[in-house]
């Protein structure tokens, strides 16, 4: 399998595990030293992050619409945009940026980043 194709593959697995709350599939692939600028601007270091998965997703789905993976040596970028509904069933959509770094034959995620752009009404 290609780096392309170990990380679009990490990729959907990451979606999976948010949705499932499986904290325990990040705790396995986040670096120690992993950050995410959560969708409302706050900060989460590893540990609130791991904390906050394991509470569960506040969503009941999530598709992803377009994925564009990188590679620049040993760091792989993830730039994505998906669709999503809430348990309480609003619509969303969301762009996010994943940094990944190869350490050997391993990739660990080291950074998130997550936008929920507003939605505009159809014209």
């Amino acid at each position: 399998m290609s780096d392309i194709d170990t990380l679009r593959d990490l990729n959907v697995q990451y979606v999976r595990a948010s949705l499932a709350g499986d904290a325990a599939w990040y705790d396995a692939r986040l670096a120690p030293d992993f950050v995410c600028i959560d969708s409302d601007g706050s900060v989460l270091d590893r540990s609130t992050f791991l904390r906050l998965t394991a509470a569960g997703s506040e969503l009941a789905e999530y598709r992803l619409d377009e994925v564009d993976v990188r590679l620049y040596g040993d760091v792989g970028l993830v730039r994505a945009t998906g669709s999503w509904t809430a348990k309480d069933g609003t619509p969303g959509v969301s762009r996010y940026v994943d940094v990944y770094v190869r350490s050997g034959d391993d990739w660990s995620v080291v950074s998130a980043q997550i936008t929920r752009p507003a939605m505009t009404a159809a014209a």
